[in-house]
């Protein structure tokens, strides 16, 4: 039994790594002709041009950076919020209904999503900022937001309610307001657990793809504004790997990209690793 405890433990390291050499693998042919700077820096992006290819990402990078940190400037504060009212403010049977409705939203396909920023959400932009169209950046980190609230709201209220009733008693007995408990003690307890639930909204939101490939437009350019449209990376891949010949430049490129997500995604965590263990060693 402990063998295969260990060994199930192992298969997710296996897992990765064998995800991750599949993707290199594809990919590496392509890699010794791509400089990184024609390649990150390029906006250019025109894979199946006769001729002379062109297979910048610059603007594929810009506009997943800019889609994601759009959702997240929406959906963290909404996120953190409905955490701290599930944890410490709604009585058990609000709670039970609105954990319930949390869990459900989670559920909702992505493509769903997709549908809906499409049908719904873009007639709405257009109508109410005046735009002309409703596929845009806005749309998509719309979709992102309500993808990532529930998992910011259900990793933050667990954090929450992990921090010791003591703390709480504490700072009632010394006159605290249960909004200054909240914001003087709970937070600052629970700053790890809410990282850690921040950064699982942030991969929930550059790892999506259905909802931004319908929502966002889909336009390889450089956004100056939230309601133009953008092309991320993961929707790249998405509407385009099917269509490459297998063993082409295009094809690839894609597989390069994906090594590219895979090193953002790596990042990501790896921040997110040293910033909660800068944040232990500060803790008394």
């Amino acid at each position: 039994m402990e063998l295969l405890i260990r060994l199930c433990g192992l298969s997710a390291i296996v897992f990765v790594f064998g995800i991750f050499f599949f993707v290199l693998r594809e990919g590496l042919p392509m890699l010794p002709r791509l400089t990184p700077g024609n390649f990150l820096f390029n906006f250019e992006w025109d894979p199946s041009a006769s001729g002379s290819p062109k297979f910048g990402v610059g603007a594929l990078l810009i506009g997943s950076v800019s889609v994601t940190v759009l959702a997240m400037v929406i959906a963290v504060p909404f996120g953190l919020g409905a955490a701290v009212f599930v944890s410490e403010f709604c009585s058990r049977k609000t709670k039970e209904t609105l954990k319930i409705v949390i869990e459900l939203l989670a559920a909702i396909p992505s493509v769903v999503w997709g549908f809906i920023g499409m049908s719904v959400l873009g007639p709405v932009i257009t109508t109410v900022f005046h735009v002309p169209l409703g596929s845009n950046m806005f749309n998509g980190a719309v979709l992102l937001a309500l993808m990532s609230v529930p998992i910011i709201v259900s990793i933050g209220e667990d954090s929450l309610k992990a921090v010791p009733d003591s703390y709480r008693e504490a700072a009632l007995a010394l006159g605290a307001t249960r909004w200054q408990t909240v914001y003087r003690v709970l937070l600052p307890a629970a700053k790890n657990g809410l990282l850690a639930a921040v950064l699982l909204g942030v991969g929930r939101a550059v790892g999506e793809t259905m909802a931004v490939l319908m929502a966002t437009g889909h336009s390889a350019r450089i956004p100056h504004s939230i309601f133009d449209p953008v092309q991320t990376l993961t929707a790249t891949i998405a509407a385009e790997l099917g269509e490459a010949r297998q063993g082409s430049d295009h094809y690839q490129v894609l597989f390069v990209i994906g090594v590219l997500l895979f090193a953002i995604t790596f990042v990501v965590n790896l921040s997110a690793d040293l910033v909660v263990k800068g944040i232990k060693q500060k803790s008394p």
